[in-house]
């Protein structure tokens, strides 16, 4: 089992060039009308005055959970980011021929909840440390990665970084190897992963945190 995790680690532990990258196809996947567990839209338009970022955690799956049970979370979708291939599906996507990583949308109300309480979900919520990979799931669609909308969001998340790598650091983690550049297209990913362990409950969670807490209430943008 661990030569092939080794050899997975080694086919996919680069994010392919944009050259070689699946064509894709200009379809996007379908998405349906409300989020089964928050009852709102997935898609847009969103609310004027609400927030959205995107993050990558290793499964969508668990990921996705972990942000809507955050309250003040508008709305979630699972979906690929930060690739080449335009609406890739998910096989494509596990292949590392797309660079996408599987991702989360995130939307939320700023007048319920804090970018920062965003962010603290996000980094305890996995291990940043690990590269391509998160536990037992190795390649580059498992990699963590933080993208922003906003240039206030691009200071506090690096503020953020910062100060969590300190408490890393001093819990005998290495480097935060999070992958951090403003949000780009975000592909939907079949209606069958939004949302999974909702009615899956019992499915498949391949992330874990660090057991390290992220300080909340330090990070500020002028």
């Amino acid at each position: 089992m661990m030569r092939f995790f080794e050899a997975m680690a080694g086919s996919k532990g680069a994010i392919i060039a944009p050259e070689d990258a699946l064509p894709g196809r200009p379809e996007a996947m379908p998405v349906a009308d409300a989020h089964l567990v928050l009852g709102n839209p997935m898609a847009p338009p969103f609310p004027e005055g609400f927030e959205q970022a995107v993050f990558g955690m290793g499964c969508f799956w668990g990921a996705e959970r972990i942000f809507w049970q955050l309250s003040g979370v508008w709305t979630t979708a699972v979906g690929y980011a930060g690739g080449y291939t335009p609406n890739p599906t998910y096989e494509e996507a596990c292949s590392a021929q797309t660079g996408h990583m599987e991702a989360v949308l995130v939307f939320w109300d700023p007048s319920e909840t804090s970018y920062e309480e965003i962010l603290r979900a996000f980094w305890e919520g996995h291990d940043p440390t690990q590269g391509m990979r998160q536990g037992a799931d190795h390649g580059t669609q498992y990699r963590s990665a933080a993208y922003w909308t906003t240039e206030e969001q691009r200071i506090a998340l690096e503020a953020s970084r910062d100060i969590f790598q300190g408490v890393l650091t001093d819990g005998g983690f290495g480097d935060i190897t999070t992958e951090i550049r403003e949000s780009s297209e975000f592909y939907y990913a079949e209606p069958y992963h939004q949302q999974f362990l909702h009615w899956n409950p019992n499915g498949y969670c391949g992330i874990g945190g660090t057991g390290m807490s992220c300080p909340a209430g330090v990070v500020t943008a002028d």
